[in-house]
């Protein structure tokens, strides 16, 4: 079982990204992913959560209205869409599900 994440860098404020986490070793449609963040000196925060059929998506406060949670089970993939990016979003992002974590991708939004 491997997550692999890729689409971090370096981004300005109200910029966005797309961040991709790809899977191997299981099939993807069957459980339910989610992707949580970790800022330098913070607790991990756990940012959007999807269904396995992609029908049903949760949300932190702090990115409500701004991320967005899909996936493509045909792709074996997940994604994180991520606009009007703010300097607290500034974090390591992960991707997981079905006990496995991936090893991360670092956003940094920044002038």
């Amino acid at each position: 079982v491997q997550l692999v994440e890729s689409g971090g860098g370096l981004v300005q404020p109200g910029g966005s990204l797309r961040l991709s986490c790809a899977a191997s070793g299981f099939m993807l449609g069957l459980v339910g992913m989610s992707w949580s963040r970790q800022a330098p000196g913070k607790e991990r925060e756990l940012v959007a959560s999807v269904s396995s059929t992609g029908s049903t998506t949760t949300y932190a406060d702090s990115v409500k209205g701004r991320f967005t949670i899909s996936r493509d089970n045909a792709k074996n993939t997940v994604y994180l869409q991520m606009n009007s990016l703010k300097p607290e979003d500034t974090a390591v992002y992960y991707c997981h599900g079905f006990g496995a974590w991936g090893q991360g991708t670092q956003v940094t939004v920044s002038s």
